[in-house]
């Protein structure tokens, strides 16, 4: 195999040479795409042609099959390795992304995120235990009401600060004047914290919007005025935008992927990406240090089975990378809290948005019933 790496892909094929024939033609179509016959022979044969390695079938009637690439389809850039992951393949019917083994040369070109799980402990102080995310929202507020919302969910114990991904550059709270009010607000209540002889601290993570072009000068931005990390939406700014300021040795902040328009990718049972390899496995590789996605049971549609892969991939020790936190949301209550950790385990950032704010003037009370939520079940 030598420094290859491989894909898996799920093929819905009714015979195993259907399914290999069918393996055959994506091997060629992620690399070469010309017709096999005239493809040149030696290099270009022998190397950077894909090459199916293993068909096997799988419980659902389904087919596994592992195609080895060569680190010379693809160079340096992420974007042409998800260009050879699941290129042109990705407009055919019946064939899924299931996984991905980079293999030595591939890992030492794509390290992952700068600090995953292991060093989000390091930076919040919170040493054991999930981890309490409030969600700053809703859009349409003031800068000054969403960095009070802000100070009170740090004051009262929060991890993470995250604010919502649709704060963009709206005229209610810009993003030029929102992010320096909030990181002050989030610095004052981690002051009074230590002050108060908490040994652990809240990050805030602003939302990262805006054009194409302006990305890298905003999360620098936001670094300037204080900001401890950046949520940022790769299925609409790219996986490479994450990749880009993870691996830039200037900005050092960790980052938070929003799962935002990526639906389509996953949805489908028989075309896209599996969940976990979208969801986990992509956000690790891109470098993200955090991944939010649909928990089962609110008001999106993801399996409990589904959410389960999603949290593999973010915490198996043999992904891209250092292993990062998972992070259910959406329509989530603290109610649920202690249901999750039981599925999810401690390694994971327990975001609630909109259930926290029916509590109003109280918030720091559902703050508090969060982390007790989190540690009554701690082992």
């Amino acid at each position: 195999m030598g420094g290859r790496f491989i894909v898996t892909y799920r093929v819905f094929a009714t015979t195993k040479p259907e399914a290999l024939a069918r393996a055959e033609d994506v091997a060629l179509e992620q690399t070469v795409e010309i017709p096999r016959h005239v493809v040149p022979a030696g290099y270009v044969e022998d190397v950077v042609l894909g090459r199916v390695e293993a068909v096997a079938r799988e419980e659902g009637g389904t087919w596994a099959a592992r195609i080895s690439y060569a680190p010379d389809a693809v160079g340096e850039e992420l974007p042409q390795l998800l260009n050879v992951i699941f290129g042109n393949s990705s407009i055919q019917k019946g064939l899924k992304v299931t996984a991905l083994d980079l293999g030595p040369v591939m890992s030492a070109r794509f390290r992952g995120p700068r600090f995953g799980a292991q060093g989000l402990r390091h930076l919040t102080g919170r040493k054991i235990g999930g981890f309490v995310c409030p969600v700053i929202k809703p859009q349409g507020s003031s800068s000054a009401d969403l960095a009070a919302l802000a100070y009170a969910t740090a004051r009262a114990g929060a991890d993470i600060v995250k604010e919502d991904h649709g704060l963009a550059n709206q005229p209610a709270a810009p993003f030029r004047d929102r992010i320096p009010m909030l990181a002050e607000a989030v610095a004052r209540a981690n002051a009074e914290r230590r002050m108060a002889g908490d040994s652990t601290r809240a990050l805030y993570f602003p939302n990262i919007g805006g054009h194409a072009d302006q990305i890298r000068e905003d999360a620098y931005f936001a670094k300037a005025a204080g900001a401890d990390g950046i949520l940022m939406i790769p299925g609409i700014q790219g996986f490479d935008a994450i990749n880009r300021l993870a691996r830039d040795p200037g900005f050092g902040l960790p980052i938070m992927a929003h799962p935002a328009h990526l639906g389509p990718y996953v949805l489908s049972p028989d075309t896209g990406y599996s969940h976990g390899m979208m969801l986990g496995t992509l956000m690790r590789l891109a470098g993200a240090d955090i991944s939010v996605f649909p928990n089962n049971g609110g008001r999106f549609g993801f399996s409990l089975a589904e959410c389960q892969d999603i949290v593999s991939a973010c915490s198996t020790p043999d992904g891209p990378g250092l292993p990062i936190l998972p992070s259910p949301g959406g329509g989530m209550s603290i109610e649920r809290l202690p249901d999750m950790l039981r599925l999810y385990g401690p390694d994971c950032v327990y975001l609630l948005g909109g259930s926290l704010l029916r509590f109003g003037d109280r918030i720091g009370d559902a703050i508090g019933a969060m982390r007790a939520a989190l540690d009554q079940n701690e082992t």
